[in-house]
């Protein structure tokens, strides 16, 4: 070590969940040892010089090594295992960030969601960055703004924003140096700044708009910043990009699971631009207003795009973030130059994207009020105007009366057919191994999008290369997907509490075998055989409520459900739900089953549930809790349908649940998990010893025998206090003893309660 510095060995990480967004992981000790915090920028150096953010790697993890991603590794010029020096570095805040990018991408992305993109990341002129947002680390003040970049990169760029790549040109920090690549810089020397919300971003050419975009791509002029317009881009920079109908992009037949919705837009638009004397003659006119709904990534800007282009017409898009971001009047200016673009060159399709974020539910404001102005004067011009949401029930009521979005088309989530069908178009030019099995890879993907699944495939490319950097003729195997599934998460979980869930199953779970066929009925078969339910005419079971004493399982059920079927699963403990702000917890309860159904099928296990519902009228919280109960019982047994959605509740205490939430219709099935006995015990200690190197004389079913009163989790305890024991006599230990397993079963005493057991079980058997 030099000072500040210290040299570590690099260490690729990709199965990291911040990769290449400029995240670097260093060991506790060594961040102390160089005075850095969690969000520090750093100075890397290996063949080249670049720079990163700072976080905290595991406690486990090695102190000579510095863990990175392959972006990362790639800008310092080094590979997994070679040598790069850390330092700490002064903050310098971007004036001014220059980058080029694809065509296709400077084309749709305006440098206000670009710099959303960049928002908290260091970059440094001759450096590759990628458009993932940097959420790992953000202020709390932008987090809100991260999201939207997220959704709406999502939305505008479709299936290549999480693997598009970037190069930085140019990087200008607040005191003036400019460090810009070209023939007079080398690429080894390069000053590094942090992108925030003052930095104006650029695409190369000079132009604060799309300035590098090909000749048949035009952009339209937006709002120029001047003095303090409020912007926040004093370069100048577009809101609306116009795309002629020739314009490149994904055409319809290569938007699988789009294909209804993609022909009633295309009929409406065909029939408003092209067909309206027919209209006149039948004494009536059509209303080309539409509102698109769909999760975030399902392909709602990509299909708008193709639908144009299919109908000749003339496509602009706005991001409703960005202008939202702009002071009033220029938010203003920014509508009605958008709005005039599309009404002067018909037929036009104007596109925005994340409408929520200029006309909200709860507070629409001033430039909510013209941008309903505007909307009706495009609409009534004739021109298109077709708004984008993933939220919508964010959205203001009054966009959706019959001058302004008459028509809503719904973007559902694509079940297992269509998602193997997806799969099959992202993967038509991937050389596939033979062991290959897309419809399988289709079934462990519930809960995906289209950009998803872009992204698992393009995770699954990655390990392939990564294993294969040497082969001629490299393919992707089935394994590589496997590996991809274990760090690929669905856009509709990214906000909510996931359970990890191991790799177990329902025949994982010893004994039980009527409360394994209780759950098969009242969970896995809504789940999986829904088309079943509905030709028998009856609805499947909306829930179930486990019951049992303390570690006794139940969370393990849970997981082995969900690996049985395949289901996401949203994990929530009782109290989480609860605040002590009016509102925010029934808004909770709202968000939970709103988030549940977009990721359907999902499996929502709601944990010690006697604190989220107990019964109504004792509580002494000014009716909180009472509240709660009322929105649960709507969401389970309302007027909104609850389909592919099971609720699992768990709790030690089912008198104190309130018996409204366990009709029928709601958690109307109560299953007993019952403390395991011998048989139970023995099953229990040989999964918890399956990895464990036992010695010959250690019996475990003798061992079940003598465990009377013992949990699951006290069964579990004692294998991992045995493996500690023999760790405290030797650190080379290899073998687990009958000693130690004596030494355990000294320390690790049974936890259920004899009067709480007998208590369950009586009520087990009046119910």
């Amino acid at each position: 070590m030099t000072g500040r510095d210290l040299t570590l060995t690099a260490s690729l990480r990709p199965a990291a969940l911040d990769a290449r967004r400029g995240i670097v992981r260093l060991h506790p000790e060594v961040l102390t040892a160089l005075g850095l915090h969690p969000g520090d920028p750093v100075r890397l150096t290996g063949r080249r010089s670049t720079a990163g953010i700072v976080a905290r790697a595991e406690l486990s993890a090695s102190r000579a090594l510095l863990y990175a991603d392959d972006l990362l590794l790639g800008n310092l010029g080094v590979r997994d295992g070679s040598q790069v020096t850390v330092a700490p570095t002064p903050v310098l805040a971007a004036r001014r960030v220059e980058l080029s990018g694809p065509p296709e991408i400077v084309a749709v992305v305006s440098p206000e969601m670009l710099r959303l993109a960049l928002l908290g990341k260091m970059v440094t002129a001759g450096d590759d960055v990628s458009l993932l947002p940097q959420d790992v680390l953000p202020a709390t003040a932008v987090r809100t703004l991260v999201e939207a970049a997220r959704r709406s990169l999502a939305n505008t760029v479709g299936y290549a924003w999480t693997s598009t790549l970037l190069t930085v040109t140019a990087a200008e920090s607040v005191p003036g140096h400019t460090d810009r690549i070209g023939p007079e810089a080398p690429r080894d020397r390069a000053d590094s700044v942090l992108v925030t919300m003052d930095s104006v971003v650029a695409w190369r050419g000079g132009h604060s708009t799309h300035g590098s975009t090909p000749p048949e791509v035009r952009a339209v002029a937006g709002a120029r910043s001047r003095g303090t317009d409020g912007s926040g881009d004093r370069g100048g920079s577009a809101g609306t990009a116009t795309v002629p109908a020739s314009d490149p992009g994904p055409g319809l037949d290569e938007l699988p699971g789009l294909r209804a919705q993609a022909e009633e837009l295309t009929e409406l638009l065909d029939l408003g631009f092209h067909h309206r004397e027919v209209l006149g003659r039948l004494g009536t006119t059509v209303s080309l207003g539409v509102l698109l709904t769909g999760p975030a990534g399902s392909g709602k800007s990509a299909l708008v795009r193709a639908v144009s282009r299919t109908v000749g017409a003339r496509f602009a898009a706005v991001w409703a973030p960005e202008v939202a971001a702009l002071t009033n009047d220029a938010a203003a200016r920014r509508l009605r130059e958008a709005a005039a673009s599309v009404r002067d060159t018909p037929p036009a399709v104007l596109l925005v994207s994340d409408v929520e974020a200029l006309a909200p539910r709860d507070t629409p404001g001033p430039v909510g009020t013209v941008f309903r102005q505007l909307l009706a004067e495009t609409v009534r011009a004739g021109a298109a105007v077709v708004c984008t949401t993933s939220r919508p029930e964010s959205v203001d009521p009054a966009l959706r009366s019959p001058d302004l979005l008459s028509l809503e088309i719904a973007i559902p989530l694509p079940d297992a057919a269509l998602r193997r069908e997806q799969l099959t178009v992202l993967t038509r030019g991937m050389p596939l191994a033979d062991d290959v099995r897309l419809d399988e890879v289709a079934a462990r993907t519930p809960g995906f999008v289209a950009a998803d699944l872009a992204a698992l495939a393009r995770e699954a490319g990655v390990r392939a290369a990564l294993r294969q950097k040497a082969a001629t003729g490299p393919t992707v195997a089935m394994a590589d997907f496997a590996a991809a599934l274990e760090v690929v998460r669905p856009t509709s979980m990214a906000e909510s509490s996931v359970l990890e869930l191991a790799e177990v199953t329902l025949d994982d779970v010893g004994d039980m075998a009527e409360v394994k066929e209780v759950l098969t009925e009242s969970v896995l078969w809504p789940l999986n055989y829904p088309d079943t339910f509905a030709r028998l005419g009856v609805q499947p079971p909306r829930g179930v409520l486990l019951y049992g004493p303390p570690g006794c399982g139940k969370t393990f059920l849970v997981s082995a459900l969900a690996g049985t079927g395949r289901a996401n699963v949203l994990s929530v403990k009782g109290a989480e739900l609860l605040s002590k702000w009016v509102g925010e917890s029934e808004r909770a309860v709202r968000e939970l089953f709103r988030r549940a159904r977009e990721a359907a099928p999902t499996l929502v296990f709601l944990d010690e549930v006697d604190a989220l519902a107990p019964l109504r009228g004792q509580a002494t919280d000014g009716g909180t809790t009472d509240r709660v109960v009322a929105a649960l019982l709507t969401e389970l047994d309302g007027v909104e349908p609850l389909r592919n959605v099971v609720v699992v509740g768990a709790t030690n205490r089912p008198d104190l649940v309130d018996p409204a939430l366990l009709r029928p219709g709601r958690l109307e099935r109560l299953v007993y998990v019952p403390p395991p006995d011998t048989a139970a015990r023995a099953e229990i200690l040989r999964a918890a010893a399956r990895n464990v190197p036992l010695a010959p004389e250690v019996e475990l079913a003798a061992l079940a025998g003598e465990l009377t009163g013992f949990s699951a989790a006290d069964c579990a305890a004692l294998v991992r206090e045995a493996a500690l024991a023999a760790m405290r006599e030797s650190l080379e230990a290899s073998t687990v003893h009958a000693g130690h397993v004596a030494a355990a079963r000294e320390r690790v005493r049974p936890s259920l309660d004899p009067a709480q057991v007998a208590w369950l079980a009586a009520y087990a058997a009046q119910r």
